[in-house]
């Protein structure tokens, strides 16, 4: 549980406890005040129970082993009662007799009451039979406290005891605290520093004796077993868990520390001296990770002074005793038998085994024997520790019990806001051991995964772990500086390979010559061998560019500066194919915050980029020149030569911004969720997708403005020009550019350069069809808006006219089909062909129509609009429009607010591309060009490392010698 908290596995039942009419108490702190008023009071208690003991003769009964609560009348009329007191005893055996007076319970030997038990105890399966079964674990939750009685041991006199409410969660610390104020000996359990190291001074024993010889009216007590409770055991429980035996009894003392530990050890030496043992009380240290709480005492020897029992049933007791051995004590001699035969065993293993003579068992000995014997596990992965912080305290095999194993220092909560601490499954204390350090991933099928959390040293075979990587059996992990472990994986299939990577790769091979001398000790490589493997990666074609943290500002830089400039042949998308191996590198090689950092940087870079070039192509336009000079229209020609930077920086971004997407949700997946740097790492990406959108949003825009001015003084033709001239015959579809009229080459060459150029420059197909889309968008309201301004000045609205308009519209819609832009031109010129088809109605069918057909016919325009091209409809000489197209009352108002223009600002949003990149960065580097690009920046990041160097230890590039 990451809480911390321990839950417990069930709440033992209380003892036999009989309540007052009408009292539960559900919170101990609340119901005191009830009941001192219905119990009673701490002077009853007394007054009956400890100090009239002390001022009379009156012998003490021995205390009873279960709890018991009673109205003030029933407690004083119990003082002879010894019938009706056997009958609330727990009922431990079947067809006992009467019990034992007084508190004792047990029935003490030598009584009435105890002989009649102990004669009807004739065999063990009687016994059992009679114990009446407990109940179960989930009603003792439910159990109300009881009063104990602590002994003061002559703490105070004129009392032997004083009683005390505990609950099942009372400490011993709280008991002590408690009695210690009842005794007058220290305040409230809350007090001051003074009165808390006063609760240290004394400790809670847990005393097991029996009553003298005389039995239990002699009042005299003799206690032969004592144990000091732990600070957090809880006496209710270890009373209740813990019973004694048939003729003992338990009481808690209060004792001065000190005196109680001396009395223990006092106790154990006494025990390991008679050989007596006590297997059910000692605790076994050495043998288990974890011992339960507190020392035990053994059990009574023959020489311990308690003697053999008194009475008429003295033997069969006796025989008894050896009848009721739990099973603890019946299984002890047999697995000290083959722990012995293990010890000899492992003895024998030692040279010189066989002339040692074999003493008696050192218990000490014996464990640490028995715990170097250490088998692995066969159905599990673990971690074989070869170098620790701490020999005391580390194990040596660490064992994955789940499939994911966390390694790390814990701690109680994390720094920030006492948030929880990260779950760890194994906990190592050196100090540089973070509190989430590695995470290691072992499916049902291989290989393992490990990933050191941010900032954690990790080695992996030697190598510094940066990223996550495969983990294979023999491989060697270390963590920090001080731990190193091997994993091993016993499980089918999991084998590693039959040689381990960490080993030289040609052990006990001849020295190659003097290169050995300054080789690699790990790899087993020489000095010819690695010169070889580094010439072979500066002129290699697989798409891999390595550099280092120091050097990733001059390689970015020079990357862009390369493609702002246009140098050299590079292929279209050669930039974002040299910039997404740049963050393929930091993603798979470098620390895990290095790929947000890295993005920032390229994405600011390539933004300066392009805004520089944006500012030149402005300083180049004819509106921008000084006055007096004459300002020259664009050509397609040149507004393609201008727009090209511009186009390469918007396909190479789009590209380059798929790429990185894809990285930034792998980081995500793969990194630890509980990374606090994860969120910041995030944040950082996002940003630098955010400026990458900006660039690709600001080079579409700056694309269709000047290919649309371009436009803009070409599209009037297809109004005024006449396709039907003397001589010249209508193309059909796909024809030429050279062929089609006069009056549509400038406009259809527009559109031809602006298809090359994306083509060229190899832009996105979606980014392509948003791109000829504006343009559309643009020369339908264009048009329409010149169709609109036309007729209100001179007629214009005519039938002959409208048939050359639409012969013109029409051929440029077969050019666009051709050139496979059909479908968007149609979409996009529709209202344009709507309103040049209402003039095309001839003038007999359209006088006809009404308003309500017009409009149904003509969806697409609005009332307005409408309404002007009919209103300015040349039917001839002093002829005016039919009453049949005036709109009806319920349009007039949006006729006449109506705008019959049409607005260049509901243009369609630009939607980025979706999917993955087109990049390909896996196979070998096809391409001459970025070949000889890549061996360029690989050189120049081989010059840069060698600058760091001493003059004396530079070196030029290496030669790859011919086969």
């Amino acid at each position: 549980m990451l809480s911390g908290e321990r839950k417990e596995g069930g709440s033992p039942r209380f003892g036999k406890l009989h309540l007052p009419v009408g009292l539960w108490i559900n919170s101990p702190r609340k119901q005191l005040a009830k009941l001192g008023r219905r119990w009673p009071s701490a002077a009853s208690v007394k007054s009956s129970s400890s100090d009239t003991g002390s001022r009379s003769s009156e012998p003490l009964p021995p205390p009873p082993p279960h709890v018991e609560l009673r109205r003030v009348g029933a407690v004083k009329a119990a003082g002879g009662a010894s019938g009706s007191r056997a009958k609330r005893i727990s009922q431990l055996f079947r067809g006992s007799g009467t019990g034992a007076t007084g508190s004792g319970g047990a029935g003490g030997p030598g009584t009435p009451g105890g002989a009649q038990r102990w004669a009807s105890e004739k065999k063990l399966p009687e016994l059992a039979a009679g114990v009446a079964p407990e109940p179960p674990l989930v009603t003792r939750a439910t159990a109300p406290p009881g009063v104990l009685k602590i002994f003061g041991a002559g703490l105070a006199s004129g009392a032997n005891y004083k009683s005390v409410l505990a609950t099942a969660r009372s400490t011993a610390r709280e008991l002590v605290a408690e009695a210690l104020e009842r005794y007058g000996l220290a305040g409230s359990p809350g007090g001051s520093p003074g009165e808390s190291s006063c609760v240290d001074a004394f400790a809670l024993c847990d005393a097991l004796g029996r009553p003298a010889a005389g039995g239990v009216g002699s009042g005299e007590w003799r206690a032969e077993h004592l144990r000091v409770l732990g600070d957090s055991e809880r006496p209710l429980l270890v009373q209740e868990l813990w019973r004694a035996r048939p003729g003992w009894a338990r009481r808690f003392e209060l004792r001065g520390r000190e005196e109680a530990r001396r009395l223990e050890q006092e106790a154990f030496g006494a025990a390991d001296s008679d050989g007596t043992g006590a297997p059910s009380w000692r605790p076994q240290k050495n043998r288990t990770r974890a011992a339960s709480g507190g020392a035990a005492l053994a059990s009574p020897g023959p020489g311990s002074g308690s003697g053999p029992p008194v009475g008429s049933g003295g033997k069969e007791r006796s025989e008894n005793l050896s009848l009721r051995r739990s099973v603890s004590e019946l299984s002890l001699q047999g697995r000290r038998r083959r722990q012995q035969e293990r010890r000899q065993q492992a003895l024998s293993m030692a040279p010189g085994a066989a002339d040692v003579q074999m003493g008696p068992a050192d218990p000490g000995d014996f464990d640490q024997l028995t715990q170097c014997l250490i088998q692995a596990p066969s159905n599990r992965p673990y971690f074989l520790l070869l170098q620790g912080y701490q020999d005391a305290q580390d194990f040596v095999v660490y064992v994955m019990t789940r499939e994911q194993h966390v390694f790390g220092r814990g701690g109680n909560s994390s720094a920030r806001g006492g948030s929880p601490a990260p779950y760890v499954d194994t906990f190592l204390n050196a100090p540089d051991i973070l509190p989430r350090h590695c995470t290691v991933r072992a499916g049902p099928e291989p290989p393992a995964m490990v990933r050191p959390s941010r900032g954690a040293p990790v080695t992996h075979n030697g190598c510094l772990l940066l990223r996550e990587a495969e983990l294979h059996p023999g491989d060697l992990l270390g963590l920090g500086e001080h731990f190193l472990f091997m994993y091993k994986d016993p499980r089918p299939g999991g084998s590693g390979p039959a040689r381990p990577p960490w080993l030289p790769a040609r052990p006990g091979a001849a020295p190659p010559g003097p290169g050995w001398a300054f080789s690699c000790r790990l790899c087993g490589r020489g000095l010819q061998e690695r010169g070889e493997a580094l010439a072979a990666y500066l002129d290699g074609r697989e798409p891999v560019l390595r550099f280092r943290p120091r050097e990733e500002e001059a390689l970015l830089g020079e990357i862009v500066r390369a493609a702002a400039a246009g140098a050299g042949d590079l292929p279209p998308l050669g930039p974002a194919t040299l910039l997404a191996l740049c963050v393929q590198h930091s993603a798979r090689e470098l620390e895990l915050g290095h790929l947000p950092r890295l993005l920032g940087r390229l994405a600011r870079l390539i933004k300066e980029a392009v805004w520089e070039k944006i500012k030149e192509i402005g300083d180049r336009q004819p509106e921008n020149h000084p006055e007096g000079v004459p300002e020259v229209p664009l050509t397609p020609e040149a507004v393609s030569v201008e727009l090209r930077p511009l186009m390469l920086w918007m396909a190479n971004t789009t590209e380059l911004l798929s790429f990185v997407q894809e990285k930034v949700l792998e980081m995500e997946k793969e990194a630890d969720q509980e990374d606090p740097q994860l969120c910041n790492d995030l944040e950082l990406c996002d940003e630098a997708m955010a400026l990458l959108d900006e660039v690709i949003m600001c080079t579409f825009q700056q694309s269709v403005y000047y290919l649309t001015k371009t436009l803009y003084s070409t599209l009037p033709a297809l109004l005024d020009s006449n396709p039907f001239t003397a001589g010249a015959e209508l193309p059909g579809p796909g024809a030429e550019l050279g062929a089609m009229p006069p009056g549509l080459r400038p406009t259809l060459g527009v559109f031809q350069a602006a298809l090359e150029l994306t083509s060229q420059c190899e832009l996105h197909p979606d980014l392509v069809s948003q791109t000829f889309g504006y343009l559309f968008f643009f020369s339908n309201a264009s048009l329409l808006n010149s169709l609109m301004e036309r007729g209100q000045g001179r007629p214009f609205y005519q039938w002959s006219r409208a048939v050359q308009i639409r012969t013109n519209l029409d051929l440029v819609l077969d050019w666009l089909q051709g050139a496979g832009l059909g479908d968007i031109a149609t979409e996009f010129f529709r209202k344009l062909s709507i309103a040049v088809n209402l003039l095309c109605v001839p003038r007999t069918s359209l006088l006809k129509a009404s308003w309500s057909s017009l409009r149904t016919d003509h969806p697409t325009l609005t009332p307005a609009q409408l309404h002007h091209l009919l209103s300015h409809y040349q039917l001839g000489p002093g002829r005016g429009p039919p009453p049949a197209w005036d709109p009806p009352t319920a349009e007039r108002d949006a006729v006449d607010t109506g705008d019959i223009f049409e607005s260049f600002s509901s243009h369609p949003p630009l939607i980025l591309p979706l999917g993955s990149s087109r990049l390909r960065l896996t196979g070998p580097v096809t391409d001459d060009a970025l070949h000889r690009e890549l061996r360029r920046l690989r050189r120049l990041l081989w010059d840069l490392e060698q600058q760091e160097l001493p003059a004396n230890h530079r070196h030029g590039p290496p030669v790859a010698t011919p086969p």
